[in-house]
Order: structure tokens, then C-alpha cells, then sequence
């Protein structure tokens, strides 16, 4: 296979931001080199990777699978940068890191990875638990950061400083072939009309109960579960629709059963996923490169 780096990284973008155009404008490049790009890659790996949609491109199923091996290919190679640039002597010392239930599964997984090849010498703890008692923990010095999920209408606590690493719209998910799916975007008294498959972690409930109270509609709530597996399979076998952030979208169940995604035409709020220490703390050496990290992986992700 000869398919270059930058073939990766115009392919990421496009997956990301489920268009050629927006990907194009984040990179400042021209869309028919984005275009030329992702085609050679396919030709070099003899498979198909995204399917052209009227409303930008889809990943199909293998091109799934090769967005965490590119995507870890990135991160690999900015490691291998930050690493030759940078003079460690060694860094060692602990990290006590806090995250939330959602955010353990779907950030903190990569951001730990990317941590411990850069640091391998750091000892790393971490405690999953709801945002409030986290941020208890960090005041009280008993963790040093914090990655949690908050809702953007939240205030954070003036005690504690946040970066904002991700910031996730909701989507309507919905089985392949639903009436709702030929919409371009779907309003929440169609949605209404249709059974709920609910999460229940994190502030989604919360907020899932704010947006229905403030437009007047009253779902019905078929299913109720703290599994995000759980929602990808009863919504892919038609037990329910779910309205989600794009940060849990996977076009398949564990099942192998297409879901479909779409927009909502009402403005609901985002999810934001944010780093939060103490404010006015002086962070230990290992802490401070923790949340570098995690800027870098921002940037390298083109969001927030």
C-alpha cells in the first residue's frame, strides 16, 4: 500500500465533518484535491470508503473501521512529533483524573492512550463518577482534572476552570428505512409521535426532559437504559427513536444493523465535552501536560 499521510488526514476530516465542503474549509484546500485525495486512498486499500449523499457523504461499514486505525495513525504521528521536539528527561509522577460515565467510553479512552505514549513513566488513576461529585473531588484536591460532559445552558462553578475539547449537536436516530428518515431534517412533533428509546446518564435525561418541557411535546418513552449499546440496538430493530449528540453516533449496532442519523429542525442545546481543574491551582508537571494533550487532540480533530 503506498497511500500517504496527508491521504489520512484529508479522509479524517471528511469523516468528521460529513462533507467534503466543510472539510475542505477547515484544511484550506480545494475541494476537488479533498475529493482526489479520499479516491487514491480508496484505490490503494481496494475498498470503498464513503458513499456520496444528498446531504454530504457516509462512511460505509469498512470505511468505519479504517477511520480509528487513521485516526490513531494521527495521533501516533503528532506523539512522534511532540516527542522529537520536545526535551523530557523522563517525566514521571501521578495524575488523579476524574470523568464522567459518557465521556469514560467515548473521549477519555484515546485521550488516556495518547497520554501514556507520551508519558509512559506517569502513573495514571482515574474515577469515573456524575459531574457534580467530581467537581467536589476537584476542589477538594483530591483529583487533579476532570473530564465531563456539560451542557452548554450550565454555568460551571466559579471555582473551577474548564477548556471546551467538544462540542456535539443532537441528531435524531432512527432504523434504516423509517418514514422520518426520507426528511432532511425532522421536527420534534413528528418525533413525538413515535416511541422513545431514553438514556439515562449523565445530564442527557436532564436536558432530553428540558427541551420536550419547553416545546410542549410528551413523548412516549417505550425504553429506558444507561447503555448507549443498548439505544444503537432497539433503535436499529425498531423499538424506538432516539435523540442523541453526534458524540455516540455509530451507523451500526454491535448487532451489524444500520442506524440513520438526522437533523432536528428545532435549535435544541449542544453537549460539550470539557477538561475542568481548580482554578487559581498550581498543577503538578504531569497534570499541565495532560491538558496539553488534550488541546492537541482538539486541534487535531479541527473542533471546539
Amino acid at each position: 500500500m503506498s497511500f500517504s499521510l496527508r491521504q489520512i488526514q484529508y479522509f479524517v476530516a471528511v469523516a468528521e465533518n460529513g462533507s467534503v465542503s466543510r472539510a475542505a474549509h477547515q484544511l484550506s484546500v480545494s475541494q476537488s484535491t479533498i475529493t482526489e485525495a479520499v479516491q487514491e486512498l480508496e484505490r490503494d486499500l481496494g475498498l470503498k470508503l464513503m458513499e456520496r449523499q444528498a446531504r454530504g457523504v457516509a462512511l460505509t461499514h469498512k470505511g468505519h473501521h479504517f477511520l480509528r486505525h487513521a485516526t490513531k495513525i494521527l495521533a501516533d504521528v503528532a506523539d512522534a512529533r511532540r516527542a522529537l521536539a520536545e526535551d523530557r528527561e523522563r517525566v514521571t509522577g501521578a495524575i488523579h483524573v476524574g470523568v464522567t460515565s459518557l465521556v469514560a467510553g467515548y473521549v477519555l479512552s484515546d485521550l488516556l492512550a495518547r497520554f501514556r505514549r507520551a508519558y509512559p513513566a506517569v502513573e495514571v488513576s482515574a474515577v469515573e463518577d456524575n459531574r457534580d461529585y467530581l467537581e467536589h473531588l476537584l476542589v477538594n484536591g483530591e483529583l487533579d482534572v476532570a473530564v465531563v460532559v456539560v451542557v452548554a445552558d450550565r454555568g460551571d462553578q466559579g471555582a473551577l476552570q474548564a477548556e471546551i475539547l467538544e462540542v456535539s449537536p443532537y441528531r435524531l436516530w432512527l432504523p434504516l428505512g423509517h418514514r422520518l428518515a426520507a426528511e432532511a431534517e425532522i421536527s420534534l412533533a413528528e418525533i413525538a409521535q413515535e416511541r422513545q428509546v431514553a438514556l439515562s446518564i449523565d445530564e442527557i435525561e436532564q436536558t432530553a426532559e428540558a427541551y420536550w418541557r419547553r416545546h410542549g411535546g410528551r413523548p412516549t418513552v417505550a425504553f429506558r437504559t444507561r447503555s448507549v449499546e443498548a439505544v444503537r440496538s432497539l433503535v436499529a430493530t425498531g423499538a424506538g427513536l432516539a435523540i442523541l449528540p453526534d458524540l455516540l453516533y455509530r451507523p451500526w449496532s454491535l448487532e451489524g444493523d444500520r442506524i440513520e442519523a438526522r437533523p432536528i429542525a428545532e435549535a435544541l442545546p449542544t453537549v460539550q465535552v470539557g477538561i475542568v481543574w481548580r482554578r487559581g491551582s498550581t498543577l503538578p508537571q504531569p497534570a499541565r501536560n495532560f491538558i496539553e494533550i488534550a488541546r492537541n487532540q482538539r486541534l487535531m480533530k479541527g473542533r471546539g
